[in-house]
């Protein structure tokens, strides 16, 4: 089953394209990566997906919600990571995920709050604001955020972004838990090891066209150079 579908998308902000006619399919438990250079579309990409901005033209399904129609139905399943880690800065930590656990109706969040500061090292810190923490500390509670409501979509643009090595690594064994239960994870990175070491399937966006994309564990860096050699040939 496609939990991401994705056919003919495009987006313009007024003369400039940032997506053309861009095709995707992602089935439930996959682990996909979005690679490309700065400005290519990915993050343009996931935030359409994850309800925030309306495409231009083209069509796109999340869990079986066709969108914009039934953004309201496809919210409540997706778990998104945008560059800002959407916190609250004057609230601390266990009551920025207190806030978000109200606003997904959990019932009796406060175990599942633990559970996540807990996976995030983050316990000893549940009482401090936001406004103190380091960029590393307020992506994992970004991320603790995201995970918080156990969506079926996990939309992520540069989940690893200021994270140690050793939470990044939890955060990829994470992500391989939830995608064997059957979660489904589309994630954009500049990492092409990481890339390589977690995705099944990689694609490539430049220029806000998908120009390559590959299901095979061959080099993803040789992947990149090849689809971007081949685009500035064109």
């Amino acid at each position: 089953m496609n939990m991401i579908s994705v056919r003919g998308l495009s987006k313009r902000f007024g003369y400039r394209w940032a997506l053309k006619n861009v095709s995707l399919e992602v089935k439930r438990g996959e682990i996909v990566a979005l690679l490309g250079p700065n400005g290519a579309g990915k993050s343009t990409l996931l935030r359409i997906l994850a309800t925030l901005s309306k495409p231009t033209a083209g069509e796109c399904e999340i869990a079986g919600f066709s969108l914009p129609q039934h953004a309201i139905e496809a919210r409540v399943r997706i778990g998104f990571l945008a560059h800002q880690p959407l916190l609250y800065e004057d609230l601390n930590t266990e009551q920025n995920l207190a806030f978000y656990a109200r606003l997904y109706r959990l019932n009796r969040p406060a175990s599942r709050i633990d559970e996540l500061l807990e996976l995030f090292d983050l316990d000893s810190r549940r009482n401090e604001p936001v406004r103190t923490f380091s960029r590393g500390m307020q992506q994992r509670l970004a991320l603790a955020r995201v995970f918080l409501h156990k969506p079926r979509v996990l939309l992520l643009d540069e989940p690893h972004s200021g994270l140690d090595r050793a939470t990044a690594a939890i955060v990829d064994h994470e992500l391989k838990r939830l995608a064997k239960k059957g979660t489904t994870v589309l994630f954009a990175t500049h990492d092409h090891q990481r890339a390589q070491h977690l995705a099944r399937k990689v694609s490539v966006l430049s220029d806000g066209e998908l120009v390559a994309s590959t299901a095979h564990r061959a080099s993803v860096s040789g992947l990149y150079r090849r689809a971007l050699g081949a685009r500035a040939g064109d």
